[in-house]
């Protein structure tokens, strides 16, 4: 066979996979244009006057200045109006300035949203790990005590408040045995890293600073046991479930039959048949991940995405609200099209669907 004709067979092969990558890429671009329709249209929809929230009591009850606030900002146009307006500025990266800190909202999100993912990141590690476990290991002990004591704890980590368990962590590890930091990213007498990533530890890792990686990584324990003790209830059962499905399978039974080392047999059949399903739920517990740590981030006085709605929507910052919005709509979008790409890449009864 010719060199020319294992490069046309070569592509023919890849082309399946291309055209997959394009058809999800076109899907999520459509997607994001709803999104962001859906973040504006209910942005508008909140109760309040975003006027008074700006200006100010005082300042709002002047014709004048509020008149010319109005129009300044485009208020005084139809809605469809506004929204092209904002797509317009969004185009250029200008998400406009936040009403609470009076910088622009990109600059919040771009300190906010490395932050939130620095303990989503060390969550979903440490879940999954901890999970595939714990998954695995009662699926194989299907019915006896080891699988019953498993499934008590995952229910109890999936019915535990977060809220409450956050501050029960916080109250035992900082405040009584004080083996833990107590808030924020890093310590007050340790200098931030030079941002490169955003992402603390990562940042003193590339600045090779020792002192300051092992602080951050210190103030990223009490948060991320938290998340993790709630995301790995879920992904337990479902692994579990998973796992279940592929032992019955008829592979597994035959490299049972061959005598290949239980391990070999986890890892090579058991894991792999089930990686997809885990796959898809992977990806839904690091988006909540990402949009859902309002409560962890309060109690921990942590500077991320989820301190930043909260502030946003208690002071009527619709800036600040829109932004949040459409970031954490990116989140999903990002994380679906990865699950999707990942999908094509292990299946490829996917890619030629």
């Amino acid at each position: 066979m010719t060199t020319v004709a294992v490069q046309r067979q070569a592509q023919r092969r890849r082309s399946p996979l291309v055209g997959y990558l394009l058809r999800r890429a076109g899907t999520s671009l459509l997607l994001l244009v709803g999104v962001t329709i859906v973040t504006f249209a209910l942005t508008n929809l909140v109760p309040g006057d975003p006027v008074s929230a700006a200006l100010g009591e005082g300042a709002s009850q002047n014709p004048a200045t509020r008149e010319a606030f109005i129009k300044a900002n485009g208020l005084d146009q139809p809605l469809f109006v506004q929204y092209f307006i904002y797509m317009g500025n969004l185009l250029r990266g200008d998400l406009g300035t936040s009403l609470v800190t009076g910088r622009p909202v990109t600059s919040d999100l771009a300190t906010a949203v490395p932050a939130t993912i620095e303990i989503a990141i060390g969550a979903i590690i440490v879940s999954l790990a901890v999970s595939i476990v714990l998954g695995t290991l009662a699926a194989y002990r299907r019915g006896l005590v080891t699988d019953q004591v498993i499934r008590v704890v995952t229910l109890v980590g999936l019915s535990v408040p977060t809220f409450w368990l956050a501050l029960v962590s916080f109250y035992v590890f900082f405040l009584e045995l004080r083996i833990a930091p107590g808030s924020g990213r890093i310590s007050p007498s340790i200098t931030p890293p030079p941002r490169v990533t955003g992402l603390y530890t990562v940042d003193y890792l590339l600045n090779g600073d020792g002192v300051g990686f092992f602080d951050a990584l210190a103030h990223l324990a009490l948060p991320v046991m938290v998340l993790s003790l709630v995301t790995i209830g879920l992904l337990t059962r479902f692994i579990r479930t998973s796992v279940l499905e592929v032992l019955g399978s008829d592979y597994v039974r035959a490299a049972r039959a061959k005598g290949l080392p239980a391990l070999r047999v986890i890892l090579d059949y058991v894991l792999r048949g089930a990686s997809l399903p885990i796959l898809t739920v992977v990806g839904v517990a690091f988006g909540a991940l990402l949009s859902g740590t309002v409560l962890v981030e309060s109690v921990f006085a942590w500077p991320g995405l989820g301190t930043y709605a909260y502030n946003s929507a208690a002071n009527l910052d619709l800036p600040g609200i829109m932004g949040v919005g459409l970031v954490v709509g990116v989140i999903y979008l990002l994380i679906n099209f990865i699950v999707d790409l990942l999908y094509g890449v292990l299946d490829p009864r996917v890619r030629i669907a």
